[in-house]
């Protein structure tokens, strides 16, 4: 497990697919107390060895966590990218496209954080 910064992100996924690293298992985010972590599993079919990439990002009062888009790199990561915009709150730079997994979505907040208050209701019907 190689755990970065998240200005190293692009770079070390680069050098991981240059590796034989070249298919994205998933992409997921964990909610810990003080910051916000983005997990990648990579995998090298070749050698079936598998790398865990996970990003450290603070949490801040003033803005959202945020993370580099890797969909250039790995194109099966736009649905993991959604869901952890959508369900996290962890901004994706530079993503070109904007759809939404969860269409009426019309809660406050994110489902998937710890600070989420559920019992509300929250889709439309």
């Amino acid at each position: 497990m190689q755990e970065i910064q998240k200005e190293a992100l692009l770079k070390t996924l680069e050098e991981l697919k240059s590796k034989g690293y070249r298919y994205l298992k998933y992409i997921t985010a964990v909610d810990a107390p003080d910051h916000m972590e983005v997990v990648y599993l990579l995998a090298n079919i070749e050698s079936n060895v598998d790398e865990v990439v996970k990003v450290s990002i603070k949490k801040s009062e003033s803005e959202r966590p945020s993370v580099e888009s890797v969909m250039n790199l790995f194109p099966a990561a736009d649905w993991y990218e959604r869901e952890i915009s959508e369900m996290f709150g962890i901004k994706i730079e530079g993503r070109k496209t904007r759809r939404l997994l969860l269409e009426e979505w019309n809660g406050d907040g994110f489902p998937l954080l710890k600070s989420f208050e559920w019992g509300k209701e929250y889709h439309k019907r």
